[in-house]
């Protein structure tokens, strides 16, 4: 009995393709400056000859909305990997955004445009926030998400700023819009 001839499969096409898309994705958004400045960490488990696993919180400036400023905790693996940078971290973050002085728009922004990213793994995975504007209630929310370039994870945390007048009431206060 003799068998038909081998059918190609069409995933070899479609799996470099994805492979060329998620390098490219990664090249862009690894350009995007995080200019997070380090606030504090605690150790969550004890490694005894390597770097202990902890959490870091860390705080950063809206580029677009200045008088904003989050504060983001997440977790980093320790060990030789996390030590040498190779381990991937967990998907666990959290987001809280104040405002922080008056604020102001210095230009207009895209609906859940990314305003911070952290490398998560070698190559990967990230931790990203997005701005997104409320405009029934006048609020900034920034949105803080692992992204991951075949499948991301549904962990998040959420967090509004509401725009009111800052100290000064006579000053306008700002409106949340879109372009």
């Amino acid at each position: 009995m003799r068998l038909p001839p081998k059918q190609h499969s069409a995933a070899k096409p479609a799996t470099a393709q994805r492979l060329l898309i998620a390098l490219t994705s990664i090249m862009l958004t690894s350009s995007m400056a995080t200019n997070a400045e380090d606030i504090g960490s605690v150790d969550t488990k004890f490694n005894l000859l390597s770097p202990d696993d902890s959490i870091q919180v860390a705080s950063f400036r809206d580029s677009a909305v200045s008088g904003v400023t989050c504060y983001l905790s997440s977790a980093q693996k320790g060990g030789f990997s996390g030590a040498l940078g190779l381990a991937e971290d967990t998907s666990d973050a959290s987001i809280d955004c104040r405002q922080t002085g008056p604020i102001s728009f210095e230009d207009t922004f895209e609906k859940g445009e990314a305003v911070f990213r952290e490398r998560r793994s070698l190559i990967f995975k990230a931790l990203k926030v997005v701005r997104f504007c409320d405009t029934t209630n006048n609020a900034l929310v920034y949105l803080a998400y692992s992204e991951k370039v075949i499948e991301g994870s549904p962990k998040n945390s959420v967090s509004a700023v509401p725009l009111k007048p800052w100290i000064d009431p006579t000053r306008p206060v700002p409106v949340c819009s879109y372009k």
